[in-house]
């Protein structure tokens, strides 16, 4: 069975978020398309609050976009 494409957008956000939580740059988005961009912008800024309301490690767990 072959399995279904990931959205090129929710990918993205899933990365974002996973450069905030871990404390890296906004300077890191790895893509120049503005659409891209946005959303990794938007998971940036998710994980960037998350890591500051100390939502990181076990804590965290119900926030991973991966397991929701």
């Amino acid at each position: 069975m072959k399995r279904q494409k990931r959205d090129r957008f929710q990918r993205a956000y899933i990365h974002g978020y996973k450069a905030g939580v871990s404390g890296r740059s906004r300077d890191d988005c790895p893509s120049q398309e503005i659409n891209l961009r946005e959303y990794w912008m938007s998971g940036w800024r998710e994980g960037r609050g998350d890591q500051w309301s100390g939502m990181t490690g076990v804590s965290g767990i119900h926030k991973n976009p991966m397991v929701m």
